[in-house]
């Protein structure tokens, strides 16, 4: 096999960002114009789009129906799923995900904002900071998102007013302040007509930051991923049944956190078994490094008992070994949480049994109260304890979001009931 240095991470060239505001604030006409001014849309995309717009009675072309995929969010006028879109740039690649505004859709901004480096929150300039744009803030701090971009937008109907941006900017950082964010961008812009998205424009000269498609290609998300915690849940065992391969032993699965070397010293979890790494490889070849978060085999130099679900790490600090633990939970389900029931907790590549042991609060996600409760309803987000048949290797989900998390699926109807994020209990 060919040997190369090392495997070039490509998690900085990628960028997964969420859109979300109240109801109307322009979530879908501020990606159709990132869209449509990058010209990242098909010819037939941009005809089929004009034509409905034409049909309309409208001047100009309804950016909206650029996500708004569904046929019955058009006929409604209204989006109520997660739209994902994707396009590129020659700086970088994008993926965007336009979650609902409704309160009732807490859980689709959730499943959006999951593997998100950035969310957009949208705020009219008209209405200023509203409930649901503390909501949203909270929701992206909550799954672990760390750039927070607040995009003033419909700045045209204020007159491009620079004291309204000052206001509402200084407000909402109030607010901001205990959310925990890695950094925080205001843009003023005008979906509509374009200003500060793609182009500057000619009506915000006051405004001395980057167009907000700038921002997002320039963005330094390389921090994002925990590259000190070596973390390695193991997919699948490879063992090829072939006469050239017949001793072949590899471990294949997704490196979640870390940087890994051959020759480096490994610890299987939960055994606590050591080896080294042997080989690291990915399809035909063979690299002396990887990183999160590449997909690779790994083989190491000693016959170990290692199967599906354990993890592989190395270095940094060490993850907890726990049948119980700490969560914020958010339950998806349109069935209420059952007390009495077990549930299968499916936790990076291990799959075990389980059961919520107590309701701590549920948070009020409009005023951010905590409220005692006994019991979860769709979109309820609250902090639980979970008891577990065999132990789990876990991180806290504010450290390390590919071993923090987790989801509850209910045993007999197999539907994915629940996302979790882990807290790890202080002693």
């Amino acid at each position: 096999m060919a040997a190369v240095e090392n495997i070039e991470p490509d998690h900085a060239e990628l960028l997964r960002f969420i859109s979300a505001g109240s109801v109307d604030d322009g979530k879908s006409t501020l990606i159709g114009r990132l869209l449509h001014d990058s010209k990242s849309i098909f010819e037939d995309q941009l005809s089929a789009v004009t034509r409905t717009s034409n049909k309309r009675g409208m001047e100009k072309i309804d950016l909206s129906l650029f996500t708004d995929g569904l046929q019955a969010e058009r006929e409604q006028g209204i989006t109520i799923d997660v739209a994902y879109r994707y396009f590129n740039t020659p700086k970088r690649k994008f993926i965007i995900a336009d979650t609902p505004g409704h309160e009732q859709y807490t859980r689709n901004m959730v499943t959006g904002a999951s593997t998100a480096n950035l969310a957009i929150v949208l705020i009219d300039a008209r209405k200023g900071v509203l409930t649901q744009s503390r909501r949203h803030a909270y929701l992206a701090s909550l799954v672990g998102i760390p750039h927070l971009v607040v995009a003033i937008n419909k700045m045209d109907l204020v007159g491009y007013s620079q004291e309204i941006f000052k206001q509402i900017c200084a407000e909402f950082a109030v607010f901001l302040q205990g959310l925990g964010f890695r950094s925080i961008e205001y843009i003023p812009i005008s979906a509509l007509l374009g200003d500060m998205v793609v182009e500057r424009g000619d009506n915000l000269d006051w405004y001395s930051g980057k167009p907000l498609l700038d921002y997002l290609e320039s963005i330094n998300i390389e921090h994002d991923i925990n590259v000190l915690d070596f973390r390695f849940p193991v997919q699948w065992v490879c063992r090829p049944q072939t006469e050239e391969m017949h001793d072949f032993r590899g471990y294949t699965g997704r490196i979640e956190s870390g940087t890994i070397r051959v020759g480096d010293a490994v610890t299987v979890l939960p055994s606590g078994l050591t080896s080294r790494i042997k080989e690291i490889l990915l399809y035909n070849d063979s690299f002396e490094t990887a990183f999160a978060p590449q997909s690779v085999i790994l083989t190491i130099e000693d016959h170990l008992d290692i199967s599906r679900g354990d993890m592989l790490i190395n270095g940094g600090e060490p993850p907890q070994i726990t049948r119980e633990f700490d969560a914020m939970l958010c339950w998806l389900s349109e069935q209420a949480f059952d007390p009495n029931r077990k549930y299968i907790i499916k936790h990076t590549t291990r799959i075990v049994k389980g059961l919520i042991t107590r309701i701590d609060y549920r948070v009020d996600i409009n005023t951010m109260h905590q409220e005692p409760v006994n019991i979860l309803t769709m979109n309820d987000i609250a902090r639980i304890g979970m008891k577990v048949q065999q132990p789990l290797v876990i991180d806290a989900y504010a450290k390390n979001r590919g071993t923090g998390c987790f989801i509850l699926i209910d045993e007999v109807s197999n539907n994915t009931v629940a996302a979790g994020m882990i807290c790890i209990r202080e002693s």
